[in-house]
């Protein structure tokens, strides 16, 4: 049975569910910072997933990455799965500007982050409402 993360529970807002992803918001209003974790138990590398779910997978990151460039007007698109404080496999998809925080270095451990208000990720929800097609279902909240 799949479980999230008990750090990206605590570090992410709860957005939704692509038919293979829960997507989450990195709790850091520095930047548009969304995390993808296939729902899939025991998961750490991307190479474990069958041939099915990691073209899924690559296909909800590269929806996701398109609707959040056009969403967020963004600069560049960061996309990335690391793990090496979280070992679950999630992928982070990060909007960039040139004029954030961090730009153009990393945006892990460089500034602290600025946590969201629930009246800021219902904005994030309202912004991406119209963008996503029927296979994505938000969370209630």
């Amino acid at each position: 049975m799949f479980a999230l993360d008990t750090r990206l529970q605590e570090d992410t807002w709860l957005i939704g569910d692509f038919p293979l992803c829960r997507l989450l918001l990195s709790n850091d209003s520095n930047y548009p910072w969304f995390i993808l974790v296939p729902r899939r138990e025991g998961i750490t590398e991307l190479f474990q997933l069958d041939d099915h779910d990691q073209q899924l997978m690559w296909g909800e990151t590269t929806a996701l990455a398109r609707v959040l460039k056009d969403v967020f007007g963004a600069d560049k698109m960061n996309v990335a799965t690391l793990g090496n404080v979280v070992s679950q496999l999630h992928m982070h998809v990060i909007v960039r500007y040139q004029a954030d925080v961090a730009w153009p270095g990393p945006v892990w451990g460089k500034h602290p982050a600025q946590p969201y208000t629930q009246v800021d990720v219902c904005a994030v929800r309202d912004r991406l409402a119209s963008a996503f097609d029927a296979g994505f279902t938000f969370s209630e909240g």
